[in-house]
């Protein structure tokens, strides 16, 4: 193995564990927001109930932040370790899912949009607002899944030792809601 490859492994083993931590956020913002059903009501609601606009506020961030941190940073640098030559983001997303590591390209493009519309457009109609973030949870759960198969895969194709894979960090279970 030349010192390239080195270098490459190191810094896709730092950004995985980048992904790691940014993985345990979403998702206890992720049980904190949806302990309660989102629904067009709870969504007028956030205007009196600021600690609820903020649990909003804090998953929609850790779900763009995720992705942004898995397509634009740990994906490359994974191909990147396996020797191969990242192009574009949506042929890194074609490779991913040829590996096995990404489950749908069409289903990551939609979380992408998604995200952009969670942060970009602000709640005009409850109920289109309340679908979306519904949604947000089931792309959620892709995001989160999509590191797991990475972080499986640094195991296996790269013969990673699992000392030096990053442990799922969740936070203590009297800190969950």
């Amino acid at each position: 193995m030349n010192t390239n490859q080195l270098s490459d492994r190191a810094r896709f083993l730092a950004t995985l564990r980048i992904v790691a931590k940014e993985s345990a956020h979403l998702e206890w913002s992720q049980q904190r927001l949806f302990s309660q059903p989102i629904t067009p009501a709870w969504v007028e609601a956030l205007d009196t109930h600021p600690e609820l606009a903020e649990r909003l506020e804090a998953f929609v961030s850790r779900y763009g932040r995720l992705q942004d941190t898995i397509a634009d940073k740990l994906l490359p640098r994974w191909l990147r370790a396996l020797a191969e030559r990242p192009g574009s983001q949506i042929e890194v997303l074609n490779r991913a899912e040829q590996l096995g590591v990404l489950e749908d390209v069409s289903q990551w493009l939609e979380a992408r949009q998604l995200r952009n519309t969670l942060i970009h457009e602000y709640m005009e109609d409850s109920a289109t607002f309340a679908e979306n973030i519904q949604l947000a949870e089931q792309y959620s759960h892709l995001l989160l899944a999509t590191y797991q198969r990475i972080h499986n895969d640094a195991a296996t194709r790269l013969n990673i030792a699992p000392h030096e894979l990053p442990e799922h960090t969740g936070y203590p279970q009297h800190d969950r809601p």
